[in-house]
C-alpha cells in the first residue's frame, strides 16, 4: 500500500494473493488492507489537501506531471500490457490498447486544466462590484475502481482528479490490483508530492466501506455493480459527499434488415455483433450482450455469427494468436454457467458455446474458461436477457417494426449504451435520439473519446466521467462576490 510517500504493509499484516485467471497459479502477493488502512490513507491525504502544495499548485505545472506520467506510461506500455493481460485474462492487444487509451486520457486532462479560464464574472450591475465565479478543487477524493478495465477506469478518476487539484484514495479492485500499484509508482517518478496519491489495497467491506463513509473524504467515485454502488451511495449520503456512479449495463445492439442489404454491409454488421458481445470475455460494462435483429435477416444473420463465434481462439491472453482469454475468477465463471443454464431452462436455445472447454495444453483445467455462447429465441422474461451477465454470452431477440425495436432496446433498468446499424441514415438518427442510453454507436460498437462523455441513465449510475464534465466532477464553484467600496447597510435601526 502507498500511504503518505511511503510504500507499506498492511497494519494488520494480511496479505492476499493475486492470481493468474488462466490456471489459477499465484501472480504476486500484496496486502490486505482494512478500515485502519483507509483511515491512515485519508488522513495523509486530507494533511496533502489542507496543507500540501498540490492544490495551489498552479496549473501549468499539474498539467506538466500529468504529460510526464502519460509518457512513463508508453515508457513501460509493454510491461504494463502484460501486467494487465495477466491479472486479467485480457489478450495482450488488448492491454496495449488500455495503456494507450490511458495515456490519451492524461493527456488529455492534461490539456483541459490549462484550457480552463481563470473564472466567469458575472455582472453585480455596479462598478464597485466585482463578481466572479471559479472552480476550486474538491478535496480529498475516494476511487475505487474496477477489476476489469483496472488500469483504464483508475486513469478516468485518477487523471481529472490530479488535474484539478486533488487529493485521493484509490481503491483497486482485490483481484486485479498489479497495474494500479504500477501507476502509483510512475506518478511518483513524475514527481507528485507525498500524499497526494494513495493506495490501499483489500476487499470492498472493508476498505471501500470505510472510504464511502470517511468525514475526511469530499467526494467517492465508484465504478462496478449496481449492488456495491447503492452501498456505496448510501454510505456517503450521511455525510453529504459528492458522488459518482458508473453502474454497469445490459446493452442492447439493434440490427435492421437494411444494415445487411449488401455483403460489405451483412459482413460489418456480424463482425460488430461479436466485438460487442465477446471483447474481453464479455467482461465490459458496455458490452453489447443483446442482440436485437429484425425478424426478417435473423436466420441468416445468426447463422454466420455462430460460424465466427465457433472460431474464436480461446486460451492464455499472452499466447499469440489468442482473441478471447479466460474470465478473470472462479467466481465469475459460475456466475455465468449459472446464467447460461437458466437461460436453457426459460426456453433459450444453445446455438454455440454453452459449456466448458475440455482442458488441454492451451486451456488448463484450473484455468476460468468459458466460450464464447449465443443463446437464441430469447425474451425479455429471461433472466440472461434482463440481468448483466458480465460473460462471453450474447442473448438474441427479434422485432419486425422501428418501434418494436426501440421498445425492446429501452426495456432495460440500465440505460448505459447502445448501438444501432442501418443503411438508412434518418433512420439509424431517429432511433438513436429514442434511445434511452448514455453513449449510443450508429453503425459501430465500442469506440470512445477522451473528449466525449462517458455517463448513463437509470440504474447505470450518476454523474459523467471524460470529456469537459469529467473534469467539472472534481471541481467545486464557488462565486466569489467583492465589494470594492464597502458601506453599511443599516437595515436596522442605529
Amino acid at each position: 500500500m502507498h500511504i503518505d510517500g511511503e510504500w507499506r504493509p498492511s497494519l494488520s499484516g494480511r496479505t492476499r494473493e493475486v492470481l493468474d485467471p488462466a490456471d489459477a497459479t499465484v501472480l504476486a502477493v500484496v496486502s490486505e488492507g482494512g478500515a485502519e488502512d483507509a483511515d491512515a490513507a485519508v488522513e495523509a491525504a486530507r494533511r496533502a489537501f489542507d496543507t500540501g502544495v498540490w492544490p495551489r499548485t498552479p496549473v501549468a505545472e499539474r498539467a506538466a506531471l500529468l504529460r510526464r506520467t502519460a509518457d512513463l506510461l508508453q515508457r513501460d506500455r509493454e510491461q504494463l500490457a502484460l501486467t494487465e493481460s495477466m491479472d486479467t485474462g485480457k489478450t495482450i492487444e488488448e492491454g496495449r490498447v488500455d495503456v494507450d487509451d490511458v495515456t490519451a486520457a492524461f493527456r488529455y486532462f492534461a490539456d483541459q486544466a490549462v484550457g480552463t479560464s481563470g473564472g466567469r464574472v458575472v455582472d453585480a450591475g455596479s462598478p464597485d462590484v466585482h463578481s466572479v465565479v471559479v472552480h476550486e478543487p474538491v478535496g480529498v477524493c475516494a476511487l475505487i475502481t474496477p477489476w476489469n478495465y483496472p488500469l483504464l477506469q483508475a486513469s478516468w478518476k485518477i487523471a481529472p482528479a490530479l488535474a484539478a487539484g486533488n487529493t485521493f484514495v484509490v481503491k483497486p479492485s482485490e483481484i486485479t490490483p498489479l497495474s494500479t500499484v504500477h501507476l502509483i509508482r510512475l506518478l511518483a517518478e513524475a514527481g507528485l508530492p507525498a500524499g497526494v496519491a494513495g493506495l490501499v489495497t483489500g476487499a470492498g467491506d472493508p476498505v471501500g466501506a470505510r472510504l464511502s463513509e470517511h468525514p475526511g473524504v469530499d467526494l467517492v467515485s465508484f465504478t462496478g455493480g449496481l449492488a456495491s454502488g447503492t452501498k456505496v451511495a448510501a454510505a456517503a449520503a450521511a455525510t453529504v459527499k459528492k458522488v459518482a456512479l458508473e453502474l454497469g449495463g445490459k446493452n442492447p445492439n439493434v440490427v435492421f434488415a437494411d444494415a445487411c442489404a449488401t455483403e460489405e454491409g451483412f459482413d460489418t454488421a456480424v463482425d460488430q455483433a461479436l466485438n460487442a458481445a465477446f471483447i474481453h470475455s464479455g467482461q465490459v460494462c458496455s458490452a453489447g450482450g443483446r442482440l436485437i435483429l429484425e425478424e426478417s435477416v435473423h436466420d441468416r444473420f445468426v447463422t454466420e455469427l455462430v460460424r465466427r463465434a465457433r472460431r474464436i481462439r480461446l486460451g492464455r491472453g499472452t499466447e499469440p494468436g489468442v482473441e478471447c482469454g479466460p474470465l478473470v475468477s472462479q467466481r465469475q465463471l459460475d456466475r455465468t454457467e449459472e446464467y447460461v443454464a437458466s437461460a436453457v431452462a426459460e426456453g433459450a436455445v444453445v446455438r454455440c458455446g454453452g459449456e466448458r472447454p475440455k482442458p488441454s495444453d492451451t486451456l488448463p483445467a484450473t484455468g476460468y474458461f468459458y466460450p464464447p455462447t449465443v443463446l437464441d429465441r430469447c425474451d425479455r422474461t429471461m433472466r440472461v436477457v434482463r440481468e448483466e451477465v458480465f460473460g462471453p454470452v450474447l442473448t438474441v431477440e427479434t422485432f419486425r417494426t422501428e418501434d418494436e425495436a426501440v421498445a425492446l432496446a429501452n426495456d432495460t433498468e440500465y440505460g448505459l449504451a447502445g448501438a444501432v446499424f442501418s443503411a438508412d441514415t434518418a433512420r439509424a438518427r431517429r432511433i438513436a435520439a429514442r434511445l434511452r442510453h448514455g453513449t449510443v454507436w450508429i453503425n459501430d460498437y465500442h469506440p470512445y473519446l477522451p473528449q466525449a462523455e462517458w455517463g448513463g441513465f437509470g440504474r447505470s449510475g450518476v454523474g459523467r466521467e471524460l470529456g469537459p464534465s469529467g473534469l467539472d466532477e472534481y471541481r467545486e464553484t464557488k462565486h466569489v462576490y467583492e465589494n470594492l467600496r464597502p458601506a453599511p447597510v443599516r437595515w436596522f435601526a442605529g
